[in-house]
């Protein structure tokens, strides 16, 4: 897949990014119109859903190899679907592929600020051992 996803939560995270992937892709800021990053029940992560009026502020990540994208696909919950949304990019609208979800939310909004203070060094931590047991289960396929 060539085309760009649109990152709103935790994949906006360059730390994040390094441990999952090995690397952080090229990214742009951009903007998704009607739809919000919800604050989720006993998570530390968002999720994008519909929201009319609302704007909700990501990335674009561009030149994702097949690789990446198959371990972003199962680093993300069973909650999420990629969809393709209309993002703004500058001065640019067009589409990109996202983790929508489709689960419950909380009425509020999630924070990268509140995130990066709070959680991040530990999630990261999370995702380093994610990263390390996928590795395990491949190598014995």
């Amino acid at each position: 897949m060539g085309e760009p996803l649109f990152v709103y939560g935790t994949l906006q995270f360059g730390p994040v990014l390094t441990e999952l992937i090995g690397r952080v892709p090229a990214m742009e800021p951009a903007r998704s119109i009607g739809r919000r990053a919800a604050a989720l029940p006993g998570r530390a992560y968002p999720g994008l859903v519909t929201a009319t009026g609302s704007v909700t502020e990501g990335y674009l990540l561009t030149g994702l190899t097949a690789d990446e994208w198959r371990v972003l696909d199962a680093f993300e919950d069973d909650e999420y679907d990629l969809l393709p949304v209309s993002v703004h990019a500058g001065e640019r609208v067009g589409y990109a592929w996202t983790y929508a979800w489709t689960a419950e939310v909380e009425d509020h909004e999630w924070s990268p600020a509140a995130f990066a203070s709070e959680h991040l060094p530990r999630y990261v931590g999370k995702c380093a051992a994610w990263r390390r047991n996928l590795v395990l289960l491949s190598e014995t396929v």
